[in-house]
Protein backbone atom coordinates (compact mmCIF):
# COMPACT_ATOMS: atom_id res chain seq x y z
CA UNK A 1 0.00 0.00 0.00
CA UNK A 2 0.48 3.44 -0.60
CA UNK A 3 0.14 5.65 2.69
CA UNK A 4 0.59 9.31 3.39
CA UNK A 5 0.58 10.14 6.53
CA UNK A 6 -0.80 14.13 7.60
CA UNK A 7 0.06 16.36 10.46
CA UNK A 8 -2.22 19.43 10.22
CA UNK A 9 -3.91 19.96 13.75
CA UNK A 10 -1.85 22.14 15.97
CA UNK A 11 1.77 23.13 14.92
CA UNK A 12 4.51 21.45 13.19
CA UNK A 13 2.42 20.38 9.98
CA UNK A 14 4.64 17.20 8.56
CA UNK A 15 3.88 15.03 5.61
CA UNK A 16 5.81 11.55 5.52
CA UNK A 17 4.98 8.22 3.14
CA UNK A 18 5.18 4.80 3.76
CA UNK A 19 5.06 2.13 0.81
CA UNK A 20 4.56 -1.20 1.29
CA UNK A 21 5.35 -0.89 4.97
CA UNK A 22 8.42 0.57 4.66
CA UNK A 23 9.22 5.26 5.54
CA UNK A 24 10.61 6.02 2.26
CA UNK A 25 10.04 10.00 3.04
CA UNK A 26 8.99 12.35 5.99
CA UNK A 27 9.46 16.13 6.20
CA UNK A 28 7.85 19.31 7.99
CA UNK A 29 6.45 21.98 5.76
CA UNK A 30 8.49 24.50 8.04
CA UNK A 31 11.13 23.27 6.11
CA UNK A 32 9.74 24.72 3.00
CA UNK A 33 7.35 27.75 3.99
CA UNK A 34 10.24 29.24 6.33
CA UNK A 35 8.02 29.91 8.55
CA UNK A 36 8.91 28.47 12.30
CA UNK A 37 7.05 25.27 13.57
CA UNK A 38 4.96 25.96 10.44
CA UNK A 39 1.84 27.25 11.31
CA UNK A 40 1.02 28.97 15.03
CA UNK A 41 -1.07 26.07 17.28
CA UNK A 42 -4.32 28.10 17.68
CA UNK A 43 -7.59 26.88 16.26
CA UNK A 44 -8.41 28.80 13.02
CA UNK A 45 -5.21 27.65 11.32
CA UNK A 46 -6.17 24.17 11.57
CA UNK A 47 -7.41 24.21 8.12
CA UNK A 48 -3.97 24.89 6.63
CA UNK A 49 -2.31 21.22 5.36
CA UNK A 50 1.44 20.56 4.84
CA UNK A 51 1.45 20.62 1.06
CA UNK A 52 4.47 21.81 0.04
CA UNK A 53 5.99 18.73 2.26
CA UNK A 54 3.13 16.13 1.41
CA UNK A 55 4.15 17.55 -2.44
CA UNK A 56 7.70 16.44 -1.76
CA UNK A 57 6.97 13.68 -0.47
CA UNK A 58 4.94 12.26 -3.42
CA UNK A 59 7.32 13.56 -5.80
CA UNK A 60 10.12 11.87 -4.05
CA UNK A 61 8.26 8.58 -4.83
CA UNK A 62 7.36 9.04 -8.12
CA UNK A 63 3.87 9.11 -7.15
CA UNK A 64 0.51 11.34 -7.63
CA UNK A 65 -2.34 11.86 -5.06
CA UNK A 66 -4.17 9.48 -7.18
CA UNK A 67 -1.66 6.81 -6.75
CA UNK A 68 -2.42 6.75 -2.45
CA UNK A 69 -4.12 4.22 -0.99
CA UNK A 70 -4.47 5.58 1.95
CA UNK A 71 -4.13 8.71 3.78
CA UNK A 72 -3.81 9.08 7.83
CA UNK A 73 -4.63 11.89 9.19
CA UNK A 74 -3.05 12.20 12.82
CA UNK A 75 -6.21 13.71 14.63
CA UNK A 76 -10.31 12.11 15.33
CA UNK A 77 -12.59 15.02 15.68
CA UNK A 78 -15.26 12.30 16.84
CA UNK A 79 -13.00 12.18 19.90
CA UNK A 80 -13.57 15.55 20.84
CA UNK A 81 -15.52 16.01 23.91
CA UNK A 82 -17.30 19.66 23.74
CA UNK A 83 -16.95 21.64 26.80
CA UNK A 84 -13.96 19.19 28.09
CA UNK A 85 -11.50 21.67 30.31
CA UNK A 86 -7.65 22.12 28.94
CA UNK A 87 -10.12 22.72 25.09
CA UNK A 88 -8.86 26.10 23.86
CA UNK A 89 -11.55 28.20 25.01
CA UNK A 90 -11.27 30.73 22.38
CA UNK A 91 -12.31 28.61 19.47
CA UNK A 92 -12.08 24.62 19.93
CA UNK A 93 -15.47 24.17 18.17
CA UNK A 94 -13.61 25.66 14.70
CA UNK A 95 -11.04 23.33 15.20
CA UNK A 96 -12.61 20.28 15.26
CA UNK A 97 -14.95 21.63 12.55
CA UNK A 98 -11.87 22.30 10.17
CA UNK A 99 -10.23 18.35 11.26
CA UNK A 100 -13.39 17.17 10.11
CA UNK A 101 -12.94 18.63 6.19
CA UNK A 102 -9.50 17.73 6.38
CA UNK A 103 -10.26 15.49 3.87
CA UNK A 104 -11.59 18.11 1.60
CA UNK A 105 -8.84 20.56 2.66
CA UNK A 106 -6.61 17.80 1.67
CA UNK A 107 -8.19 17.24 -1.82
CA UNK A 108 -7.48 21.07 -2.45
CA UNK A 109 -3.83 20.91 -1.51
CA UNK A 110 -3.53 17.83 -3.01
CA UNK A 111 -4.93 18.04 -6.57
CA UNK A 112 -6.01 14.42 -7.62
CA UNK A 113 -6.78 13.32 -4.33
CA UNK A 114 -9.80 11.07 -3.44
CA UNK A 115 -11.01 12.39 -0.46
CA UNK A 116 -12.82 9.23 0.38
CA UNK A 117 -9.54 7.50 1.34
CA UNK A 118 -8.69 9.93 4.24
CA UNK A 119 -8.87 7.92 7.56
CA UNK A 120 -8.83 9.92 11.02
CA UNK A 121 -5.74 8.10 13.37
CA UNK A 122 -6.06 9.15 17.19
CA UNK A 123 -3.28 11.64 17.55
CA UNK A 124 -1.58 10.00 20.77
CA UNK A 125 -2.25 6.29 18.71
CA UNK A 126 -0.32 8.26 15.66
CA UNK A 127 2.23 9.40 18.46
CA UNK A 128 2.88 5.52 19.46
CA UNK A 129 2.81 4.21 15.86
CA UNK A 130 5.56 6.25 15.26
CA UNK A 131 7.94 5.16 18.03
CA UNK A 132 6.66 1.36 18.60
CA UNK A 133 6.45 0.42 14.93
CA UNK A 134 9.75 2.07 14.24
CA UNK A 135 12.16 1.18 17.10
CA UNK A 136 13.99 -1.72 16.60
CA UNK A 137 12.62 -4.31 17.87
CA UNK A 138 9.40 -5.62 18.02
CA UNK A 139 6.68 -6.55 20.37
CA UNK A 140 7.30 -3.49 23.63
CA UNK A 141 5.39 -1.18 25.86
CA UNK A 142 4.77 2.27 24.56
CA UNK A 143 4.15 5.68 26.60
CA UNK A 144 2.82 9.05 24.91
CA UNK A 145 2.72 12.10 26.56
CA UNK A 146 2.26 15.44 25.04
CA UNK A 147 0.23 18.70 25.75
CA UNK A 148 -3.36 17.14 24.67
CA UNK A 149 -4.63 15.01 21.49
CA UNK A 150 -8.42 14.96 21.50
CA UNK A 151 -9.16 14.83 25.04
CA UNK A 152 -6.00 13.11 26.73
CA UNK A 153 -3.14 14.25 27.03
CA UNK A 154 -1.05 10.67 27.66
CA UNK A 155 -1.31 7.53 26.64
CA UNK A 156 0.26 3.89 27.84
CA UNK A 157 0.12 0.49 26.13
CA UNK A 158 1.96 -2.12 24.05
CA UNK A 159 2.53 -3.20 20.80
CA UNK A 160 2.13 -6.97 20.26
CA UNK A 161 2.46 -8.33 16.51
CA UNK A 162 1.98 -4.47 15.54
CA UNK A 163 -1.48 -4.36 17.05
CA UNK A 164 -1.74 -1.98 19.70
CA UNK A 165 -3.77 -2.23 23.13
CA UNK A 166 -4.47 0.78 25.04
CA UNK A 167 -3.95 0.31 29.22
CA UNK A 168 -4.49 3.33 30.59
CA UNK A 169 -5.08 7.19 29.38
CA UNK A 170 -5.52 10.77 31.16
CA UNK A 171 -8.28 13.16 30.31
CA UNK A 172 -7.38 16.41 30.38
CA UNK A 173 -7.30 18.94 31.74
CA UNK A 174 -4.09 16.81 33.49
CA UNK A 175 -1.97 17.04 31.65
CA UNK A 176 2.37 17.38 31.79
CA UNK A 177 2.80 18.67 28.39
CA UNK A 178 0.53 21.91 29.05
CA UNK A 179 2.14 22.17 32.68
CA UNK A 180 5.26 22.43 30.92
CA UNK A 181 4.00 24.73 28.08
CA UNK A 182 2.31 27.16 31.25
CA UNK A 183 6.13 27.07 32.31
CA UNK A 184 7.67 28.50 28.82
CA UNK A 185 5.24 31.26 28.78
CA UNK A 186 5.33 32.10 32.34
CA UNK A 187 9.39 32.27 31.99
CA UNK A 188 9.28 34.40 29.34
CA UNK A 189 9.60 32.11 26.20
CA UNK A 190 7.46 31.01 23.49
CA UNK A 191 4.75 28.86 24.24
CA UNK A 192 4.07 25.51 21.89
CA UNK A 193 8.17 26.10 21.01
CA UNK A 194 10.65 27.40 23.72
CA UNK A 195 10.07 24.35 26.01
CA UNK A 196 13.72 23.10 25.53
CA UNK A 197 15.21 26.55 26.99
CA UNK A 198 13.18 25.46 30.67
CA UNK A 199 14.83 22.12 30.34
CA UNK A 200 18.18 24.38 30.02
CA UNK A 201 17.74 26.88 32.21
CA UNK A 202 16.38 24.02 34.92
CA UNK A 203 19.96 23.03 35.17
CA UNK A 204 20.84 26.19 36.57
CA UNK A 205 17.93 25.87 39.67
CA UNK A 206 17.36 23.71 42.38
CA UNK A 207 14.12 22.10 43.31
CA UNK A 208 12.58 24.31 45.78
CA UNK A 209 9.15 24.29 45.33
CA UNK A 210 8.62 20.20 45.28
CA UNK A 211 6.04 20.21 48.35
CA UNK A 212 3.62 23.16 46.65
CA UNK A 213 4.38 21.44 42.81
CA UNK A 214 3.25 17.64 44.12
CA UNK A 215 0.22 19.56 45.72
CA UNK A 216 -1.49 19.46 42.46
CA UNK A 217 0.94 17.12 40.32
CA UNK A 218 0.76 13.17 41.23
CA UNK A 219 0.11 10.17 39.87
CA UNK A 220 -3.38 8.38 40.43
CA UNK A 221 -2.00 4.50 40.70
CA UNK A 222 -3.92 3.00 38.02
CA UNK A 223 -1.68 4.34 35.32
CA UNK A 224 -2.88 7.90 35.32
CA UNK A 225 -1.92 11.27 37.42
CA UNK A 226 -3.09 14.62 38.13
CA UNK A 227 -1.47 17.88 36.64
CA UNK A 228 -3.19 20.95 36.94
CA UNK A 229 -4.29 23.63 39.19
CA UNK A 230 -0.90 25.11 39.33
CA UNK A 231 -0.32 28.70 40.43
CA UNK A 232 3.13 29.09 38.86
CA UNK A 233 2.93 32.96 40.44
CA UNK A 234 2.62 32.28 43.68
CA UNK A 235 6.06 30.75 42.96
CA UNK A 236 7.69 32.80 40.87
CA UNK A 237 6.81 35.74 39.57
CA UNK A 238 5.78 36.04 35.50
CA UNK A 239 8.44 37.28 33.08
CA UNK A 240 7.91 39.07 30.43
CA UNK A 241 10.06 38.00 27.25
CA UNK A 242 13.24 40.06 27.49
CA UNK A 243 13.49 40.69 31.03
CA UNK A 244 16.24 39.38 33.33
CA UNK A 245 15.99 35.47 34.26
CA UNK A 246 16.06 35.26 37.84
CA UNK A 247 17.23 32.59 40.29
CA UNK A 248 13.76 31.83 41.10
CA UNK A 249 13.07 31.21 37.83
CA UNK A 250 15.52 28.75 37.20
CA UNK A 251 14.24 26.62 40.66
CA UNK A 252 10.93 27.12 39.22
CA UNK A 253 12.05 25.18 36.18
CA UNK A 254 14.19 22.57 38.36
CA UNK A 255 11.06 21.78 40.20
CA UNK A 256 8.74 21.67 37.26
CA UNK A 257 11.49 19.22 35.58
CA UNK A 258 11.78 16.98 39.16
CA UNK A 259 8.18 16.51 39.35
CA UNK A 260 8.39 15.57 35.44
CA UNK A 261 10.69 13.17 35.52
CA UNK A 262 9.17 11.33 39.16
CA UNK A 263 5.41 10.94 37.17
CA UNK A 264 7.54 9.65 34.64
CA UNK A 265 9.19 7.20 36.52
CA UNK A 266 6.41 5.98 37.81
CA UNK A 267 4.17 5.84 35.21
CA UNK A 268 6.68 3.58 32.97
CA UNK A 269 7.14 1.17 36.91
CA UNK A 270 2.99 0.84 36.47
CA UNK A 271 3.66 0.14 32.49
CA UNK A 272 6.19 -2.33 32.90
CA UNK A 273 4.14 -4.40 35.99
CA UNK A 274 0.96 -4.05 33.85
CA UNK A 275 2.95 -5.39 30.14
CA UNK A 276 5.48 -7.45 31.32
CA UNK A 277 7.52 -6.20 28.44
CA UNK A 278 11.51 -5.54 28.26
CA UNK A 279 11.84 -2.36 25.93
CA UNK A 280 9.79 0.59 25.80
CA UNK A 281 9.10 3.16 22.98
CA UNK A 282 8.85 7.16 23.72
CA UNK A 283 7.04 9.69 21.48
CA UNK A 284 5.15 13.00 22.02
CA UNK A 285 6.31 16.40 23.17
CA UNK A 286 7.53 15.19 26.76
CA UNK A 287 9.43 12.55 25.06
CA UNK A 288 11.96 15.57 23.79
CA UNK A 289 12.84 16.37 27.03
CA UNK A 290 16.39 14.32 27.21
CA UNK A 291 17.00 14.83 30.69
CA UNK A 292 13.82 12.91 31.89
CA UNK A 293 14.65 10.40 29.31
CA UNK A 294 17.67 9.44 30.39
CA UNK A 295 16.31 9.01 34.17
CA UNK A 296 14.09 6.89 32.79
CA UNK A 297 17.12 4.83 31.13
CA UNK A 298 19.12 4.74 34.45
CA UNK A 299 15.87 4.45 36.85
CA UNK A 300 13.20 2.34 35.03
CA UNK A 301 12.43 -1.07 34.99
CA UNK A 302 13.08 -1.23 30.94
CA UNK A 303 16.20 -2.68 29.60
CA UNK A 304 16.18 -0.74 26.61
CA UNK A 305 14.17 2.12 25.59
CA UNK A 306 14.10 4.02 22.06
CA UNK A 307 12.54 7.43 21.51
CA UNK A 308 10.87 8.75 18.24
CA UNK A 309 13.57 11.39 16.87
CA UNK A 310 10.62 13.25 15.41
CA UNK A 311 8.58 12.60 18.66
CA UNK A 312 6.63 16.04 18.51
CA UNK A 313 3.81 16.53 16.72
CA UNK A 314 5.36 16.28 13.41
CA UNK A 315 6.27 12.50 14.16
CA UNK A 316 2.23 12.17 14.19
CA UNK A 317 2.55 12.16 10.73
CA UNK A 318 4.68 9.34 9.93
CA UNK A 319 2.99 7.32 12.60
CA UNK A 320 -0.46 7.81 11.07
CA UNK A 321 0.72 5.86 7.76
CA UNK A 322 2.81 3.49 9.67
CA UNK A 323 -0.91 2.43 11.97
CA UNK A 324 -2.47 2.08 8.80
CA UNK A 325 0.00 0.03 7.45
CA UNK A 326 0.31 -1.79 10.43
CA UNK A 327 -3.71 -2.26 10.24
CA UNK A 328 -3.05 -3.47 6.46
CA UNK A 329 -0.80 -6.20 8.02
CA UNK A 330 2.45 -4.18 6.58
CA UNK A 331 5.53 -4.27 8.67
CA UNK A 332 8.63 -2.63 7.39
CA UNK A 333 12.01 -2.38 9.21
CA UNK A 334 12.67 -0.45 11.61
CA UNK A 335 13.38 3.05 11.17
CA UNK A 336 17.28 4.06 11.07
CA UNK A 337 19.19 6.98 10.32
CA UNK A 338 16.54 10.07 10.42
CA UNK A 339 17.63 11.57 7.20
CA UNK A 340 13.89 11.25 5.28
CA UNK A 341 13.75 14.88 4.01
CA UNK A 342 15.08 16.73 0.50
CA UNK A 343 18.35 16.07 -0.81
CA UNK A 344 20.25 17.00 -4.30
CA UNK A 345 23.45 15.49 -5.84
CA UNK A 346 26.41 16.81 -6.53
CA UNK A 347 26.02 18.36 -10.17
CA UNK A 348 22.40 20.07 -8.17
CA UNK A 349 24.60 21.46 -5.84
CA UNK A 350 27.49 22.68 -8.58
CA UNK A 351 24.51 24.18 -10.71
CA UNK A 352 23.53 26.09 -7.78
CA UNK A 353 26.85 27.47 -6.61
CA UNK A 354 27.04 28.30 -10.33
CA UNK A 355 24.08 30.54 -10.98
CA UNK A 356 24.72 32.15 -7.13
CA UNK A 357 28.38 33.06 -9.17
CA UNK A 358 29.93 31.97 -5.60
CA UNK A 359 33.80 31.22 -5.44
CA UNK A 360 34.21 27.48 -4.19
CA UNK A 361 36.43 24.69 -4.41
CA UNK A 362 35.93 20.66 -4.47
CA UNK A 363 38.66 19.32 -2.18
CA UNK A 364 40.27 16.28 -2.28
CA UNK A 365 38.82 15.26 0.84
CA UNK A 366 36.30 16.94 2.21
CA UNK A 367 36.69 15.22 5.60
CA UNK A 368 40.54 16.79 5.85
CA UNK A 369 39.30 20.17 5.02
CA UNK A 370 36.99 20.58 7.46
CA UNK A 371 38.81 18.72 9.98
CA UNK A 372 41.77 21.27 9.53
CA UNK A 373 39.32 24.19 9.82
CA UNK A 374 38.09 23.06 12.88
CA UNK A 375 41.08 22.91 14.50
CA UNK A 376 41.72 26.27 13.25
CA UNK A 377 38.75 27.02 15.55
CA UNK A 378 36.62 27.96 12.48
CA UNK A 379 33.14 27.41 13.10
CA UNK A 380 31.70 25.03 9.72
CA UNK A 381 28.27 24.40 7.98
CA UNK A 382 27.53 21.15 7.30
CA UNK A 383 25.55 20.37 4.53
CA UNK A 384 25.38 17.15 3.75
CA UNK A 385 22.81 14.54 2.17
CA UNK A 386 19.37 14.44 3.21
CA UNK A 387 17.46 16.93 5.93
CA UNK A 388 16.60 15.08 9.37
CA UNK A 389 13.03 14.66 10.20
CA UNK A 390 12.53 15.96 13.63
CA UNK A 391 14.14 18.73 16.01
CA UNK A 392 17.42 17.83 16.17
CA UNK A 393 20.65 18.46 13.68
CA UNK A 394 21.80 14.81 13.37
CA UNK A 395 25.20 15.68 10.99
CA UNK A 396 23.27 16.41 7.98
CA UNK A 397 22.24 20.48 8.29
CA UNK A 398 24.49 21.11 11.08
CA UNK A 399 26.68 23.92 12.83
CA UNK A 400 30.28 22.03 13.93
CA UNK A 401 32.69 23.95 16.12
CA UNK A 402 36.36 23.31 18.04
CA UNK A 403 34.93 21.55 21.74
CA UNK A 404 38.13 22.86 23.41
CA UNK A 405 38.01 25.94 24.25
CA UNK A 406 34.76 27.28 26.43
CA UNK A 407 34.60 30.74 24.63
CA UNK A 408 33.11 28.31 21.78
CA UNK A 409 29.67 28.13 23.30
CA UNK A 410 29.19 31.77 23.61
CA UNK A 411 30.90 32.17 20.48
CA UNK A 412 27.91 29.58 18.93
CA UNK A 413 24.75 31.33 20.61
CA UNK A 414 26.30 34.63 19.15
CA UNK A 415 25.82 33.48 15.85
CA UNK A 416 22.38 31.53 16.27
CA UNK A 417 21.45 34.56 18.40
CA UNK A 418 20.59 32.67 21.07
CA UNK A 419 19.93 32.58 25.17
CA UNK A 420 23.81 32.31 26.64
CA UNK A 421 22.61 29.90 29.22
CA UNK A 422 21.81 27.53 26.21
CA UNK A 423 23.67 24.51 25.83
CA UNK A 424 25.22 23.25 22.64
CA UNK A 425 25.84 19.09 21.73
CA UNK A 426 28.58 16.96 21.48
CA UNK A 427 28.93 14.41 18.33
CA UNK A 428 31.31 12.21 18.76
CA UNK A 429 32.70 8.65 17.21
CA UNK A 430 30.11 5.80 18.56
CA UNK A 431 33.81 3.80 19.43
CA UNK A 432 34.84 6.57 21.37
CA UNK A 433 31.77 7.16 23.18
CA UNK A 434 31.82 5.47 26.03
CA UNK A 435 35.58 6.47 27.27
CA UNK A 436 34.00 10.26 27.87
CA UNK A 437 30.33 9.81 28.24
CA UNK A 438 28.53 7.76 31.32
CA UNK A 439 25.07 7.32 32.29
CA UNK A 440 23.03 7.77 29.31
CA UNK A 441 22.69 4.53 26.86
CA UNK A 442 25.20 4.05 24.21
CA UNK A 443 25.19 4.35 21.06
CA UNK A 444 22.64 7.39 20.93
CA UNK A 445 22.62 8.50 17.35
CA UNK A 446 19.41 10.60 17.39
CA UNK A 447 20.16 13.37 20.75
CA UNK A 448 17.67 12.20 23.15
CA UNK A 449 19.56 11.34 26.04
CA UNK A 450 21.93 13.37 27.80
CA UNK A 451 25.21 11.59 29.61
CA UNK A 452 27.58 12.59 32.63
CA UNK A 453 31.10 14.11 31.34
CA UNK A 454 33.69 11.60 32.38
CA UNK A 455 35.33 14.24 35.03
CA UNK A 456 38.83 13.85 33.10
CA UNK A 457 37.05 15.06 30.52
CA UNK A 458 35.21 18.14 31.45
CA UNK A 459 38.15 20.58 31.15
CA UNK A 460 39.21 19.33 27.91
CA UNK A 461 35.70 19.44 26.18
CA UNK A 462 34.35 22.71 28.25
CA UNK A 463 32.51 23.60 25.29
CA UNK A 464 29.85 21.21 25.42
CA UNK A 465 29.55 20.14 28.65
CA UNK A 466 26.59 21.87 30.78
CA UNK A 467 26.63 23.68 33.84
CA UNK A 468 25.58 20.08 35.26
CA UNK A 469 28.46 18.27 33.96
CA UNK A 470 26.10 16.64 31.50
CA UNK A 471 26.07 16.64 27.50
CA UNK A 472 23.47 16.00 24.89
CA UNK A 473 25.07 13.32 23.23
CA UNK A 474 25.33 12.42 19.19
CA UNK A 475 27.18 9.09 18.46
CA UNK A 476 27.99 8.60 14.44
CA UNK A 477 28.26 5.47 13.18
CA UNK A 478 30.77 4.70 10.48
CA UNK A 479 28.66 2.80 8.51
CA UNK A 480 26.07 5.46 8.42
CA UNK A 481 27.83 8.47 8.14
CA UNK A 482 31.40 7.32 6.81
CA UNK A 483 32.24 11.17 5.70
CA UNK A 484 31.15 12.47 9.39
CA UNK A 485 33.00 9.36 11.16
CA UNK A 486 36.37 10.48 9.05
CA UNK A 487 35.90 14.06 9.59
CA UNK A 488 35.64 13.58 13.60
CA UNK A 489 39.00 10.72 12.94
CA UNK A 490 40.57 13.75 11.21
CA UNK A 491 40.01 16.30 13.93
CA UNK A 492 41.14 13.95 16.44
CA UNK A 493 44.28 13.33 15.19
CA UNK A 494 44.98 17.34 15.10
CA UNK A 495 44.14 17.92 18.39
CA UNK A 496 43.72 14.94 20.36
CA UNK A 497 39.49 15.37 21.07
CA UNK A 498 37.46 13.26 19.80
CA UNK A 499 34.50 15.04 20.26
CA UNK A 500 33.18 17.91 17.91
CA UNK A 501 30.75 20.47 18.52
CA UNK A 502 27.13 20.12 16.67
CA UNK A 503 24.20 22.26 17.02
CA UNK A 504 21.44 22.77 14.47
CA UNK A 505 22.38 25.09 11.42
CA UNK A 506 20.01 28.04 11.69
CA UNK A 507 19.59 31.82 13.63
CA UNK A 508 17.39 31.94 16.11
CA UNK A 509 13.95 32.24 15.04
CA UNK A 510 14.09 29.99 12.02
CA UNK A 511 13.41 26.45 10.88
CA UNK A 512 16.52 24.47 10.37
CA UNK A 513 18.19 25.05 6.85
CA UNK A 514 16.54 22.00 4.93
CA UNK A 515 17.73 23.30 0.86
CA UNK A 516 21.25 24.78 -0.48
CA UNK A 517 19.59 27.94 -0.81
CA UNK A 518 18.65 28.41 3.11
CA UNK A 519 22.22 27.12 3.59
CA UNK A 520 24.05 29.82 1.31
CA UNK A 521 21.67 32.12 3.36
CA UNK A 522 23.09 31.32 6.37
CA UNK A 523 26.64 31.36 5.78
CA UNK A 524 26.07 34.91 3.80
CA UNK A 525 24.31 36.66 7.23
CA UNK A 526 26.36 34.45 10.02
CA UNK A 527 29.00 34.86 11.22
CA UNK A 528 30.47 31.16 9.83
CA UNK A 529 33.85 30.73 8.44
CA UNK A 530 32.96 27.69 6.11
CA UNK A 531 30.58 25.60 4.49
CA UNK A 532 30.55 22.23 3.34
CA UNK A 533 27.80 22.05 0.85
CA UNK A 534 27.83 18.27 -0.51
CA UNK A 535 31.67 17.78 -1.73
CA UNK A 536 32.11 21.65 -2.31
CA UNK A 537 33.22 23.97 0.81
CA UNK A 538 32.67 27.82 0.27
CA UNK A 539 35.07 30.42 2.38
CA UNK A 540 34.57 33.78 4.00
CA UNK A 541 37.45 35.61 2.99
CA UNK A 542 40.75 34.99 5.62
CA UNK A 543 40.18 38.79 6.45
CA UNK A 544 36.70 39.00 7.73
CA UNK A 545 36.97 35.05 9.21
CA UNK A 546 35.89 34.58 12.39
CA UNK A 547 38.24 31.43 13.40
CA UNK A 548 41.72 33.75 13.92
CA UNK A 549 43.02 31.85 16.95
CA UNK A 550 46.98 32.54 17.61
CA UNK A 551 49.08 29.08 17.86
CA UNK A 552 48.84 28.96 21.57
CA UNK A 553 45.40 29.73 21.36
CA UNK A 554 45.28 26.80 19.45
CA UNK A 555 46.88 24.20 22.01
CA UNK A 556 44.35 21.49 23.45
CA UNK A 557 43.72 22.50 26.65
Amino acid sequence: MRILGINAVFHDPAAALVVDGEIVAAAEEERFSRRKHGKQAVPFSTWEQPAQAAAWCLAQAGLSAKDLDAVGYSYDPALVEPGLAGHDPSGEELRTEFAKRAPLFLKSALPGLDPGIVKFVRHHVAHAASAALAAPFGDCAVLVADGRGESTSYLAGEYRDGRFKELAAQKLPHSLGLLYEDLTEHCGFARSSDEYKVMALASYGKPEFLDELCEHVHVTGDGGFRAAGVDLEALAPRRKPGEELTRRHADLAASVQKVLEDILLELTDWLHEATGQRDLALAGGIALNCVANTRLHAEGPFERIWVQPAAGDAGTALGAALQLAADAGERGAPMGDAGLGRGWTDDELEEILIKAKLPYERPDDLAETVAEALANDEVIAWFQGRAEFGPRALGHRSLLAHPGRKANLERLNDVKGREQFRPVAPMVRAERAAEIFTRGPLPSPYMLFVHDVAEAWRDRIPAVTHVDGTARVQTVEERENPVLARMLAGFERRTGLPVVINTSLNTAGRPMVDSPRDALECFGSAPIDLLALGPFVLRRPRSTRTGAASPEEKEVP
